[in-house]
């Protein structure tokens, strides 16, 4: 009976531990989010992950490959959760904002992750040789004021904004202010802070879209 049960321990023991994509992803994703694209290393991303670089080669290829999956991660974890709330045609374009605007700032300011927005982040400081990370976190940032342009467009459509206001310029504003609000997030910025310049945003939405 010894002899068994030690000879279970021992090839317990000696088990590798299985890889979890999910777990090595948002420890990938924090490191980015702080340090942007080009100051990660591979070796910065194998001790957080707790991988060793040959299991993040056979997942991932490169360090563009795990990037570009984390952005992914990043999308189906947050970006996805936030744009819930401006396809609600039960709330009010105000509304609606207000809860877009609001779950972005209170991601932006979290003290799980690193503040500001991931995307934005990882945008700064690319070298000329990652031009190819710089078009891929350039579309995905575009993606966001899409989105808008995409909701702004059907509540033009629905009378509640007038037919004559070009909602590509109206989805480049707001998009302009989420930048901003990252850009003061990432400098420190508290939720309150973010809440205030959403409120101000809102308050100026009538003359925004007055005719």
């Amino acid at each position: 009976m010894t002899t068994d049960t030690t000879s279970c321990i021992k090839k317990c023991r000696g088990r590798p531990k299985v890889f979890d994509r999910e777990v090595a992803l948002d420890k990938a994703m924090t490191l980015f989010w702080q340090h942007g694209y080009e100051a990660t290393s591979l070796s910065d991303l194998v001790e957080a992950t707790g991988a060793k670089a040959p299991t993040l080669y056979a997942e991932f290829v490169n360090k563009e490959g795990l990037f570009r999956a984390v952005l992914d991660r990043y999308i189906e974890r947050f970006s996805t959760q936030h744009e819930a709330q401006l396809f609600c045609k039960e709330k009010s374009v105000e509304q609606a904002l207000r809860d877009y605007f609001t779950a972005i700032a209170t991601c932006f300011t979290s003290k799980e992750t690193p503040g500001g927005c991931f995307i934005i982040n990882t945008s700064t400081a690319l070298a000329a040789s990652s031009a190819e990370i710089a078009q891929t976190i350039k579309a995905r940032h575009t993606l966001r004021e899409q989105t808008l342009q995409k909701f702004l467009s059907e509540r033009q459509a629905a009378g509640e904004i007038p037919a004559d206001k070009p909602v590509c310029q109206l989805a480049e504003f707001l998009s302009c202010i989420l930048q901003g609000m990252s850009v003061s997030a990432r400098d420190g910025a508290s939720l309150e802070k973010l809440l205030q310049i959403t409120d101000t945003t809102l308050k100026l939405w009538p003359q925004i879209i007055k005719s």
